[in-house]
């Protein structure tokens, strides 16, 4: 197994649900591809005009003291982190590819572009079984409602005197 082959794993632990997209923090990007965070944020600003806010953002204090209590990350001050984190969306780290040329930001965005698409085809995969199973729950439901009201019938029929309000066998309808 190769050096990037063996970072795919770590990927997967980088990726982060912020308002509504996944993204990847500046500074992990930065490890990934063996550049300092200030230089991947420097290449980003002189080509701003390819990152709009769909493809990246700076975290907000509230986001990054959030995502600060999730994973290990420098604290404020005297050597640690000074300005809050730039994020990138997919299509941001895509955009990355543009403005960082080395052999090594190729190969790590070609694994990165993998692992967001396998995510997606299991989000997918997540919700198709779900799906299914939920038509299973209402099937199966509606099979035993008529076998249990077949059971009441067959029961009355047998035995005409059983009182009107007597409990009968059956599921409960779901409030």
């Amino acid at each position: 197994m190769n050096k990037i082959s063996s970072e795919i794993f770590q990927i997967q632990n980088m990726i982060h649900q912020l308002r509504g997209h996944k993204v990847m923090i500046d500074s992990d990007l930065a490890i990934l591809y063996k550049v300092e965070t200030k230089r991947l944020n420097e290449q980003v600003r002189r080509n701003i005009r390819r990152f709009p806010s769909d493809f990246m953002f700076q975290l907000t204090s509230e986001e990054y003291q959030s995502l600060k209590t999730q994973i290990a990350t420098s604290k404020q001050g005297r050597g640690g982190k000074q300005k809050l984190p730039l994020v990138f969306t997919e299509n941001g780290i895509a955009m990355l590819s543009g403005i960082l040329n080395s052999d090594r930001a190729i190969d790590v965005n070609i694994a990165i572009m993998r692992i967001f698409t396998k995510l997606r085809s299991s989000h997918a995969l997540e919700n198709y079984i779900a799906k299914e199973v939920k038509e299973l729950k209402d099937n199966t439901n509606q099979l035993l409602k008529v076998v249990f009201d077949r059971l009441d019938s067959i029961e009355e029929d047998l035995n005409p005197k059983l009182p009107n309000n007597r409990k009968k066998i059956g599921i409960k309808p779901e409030s």
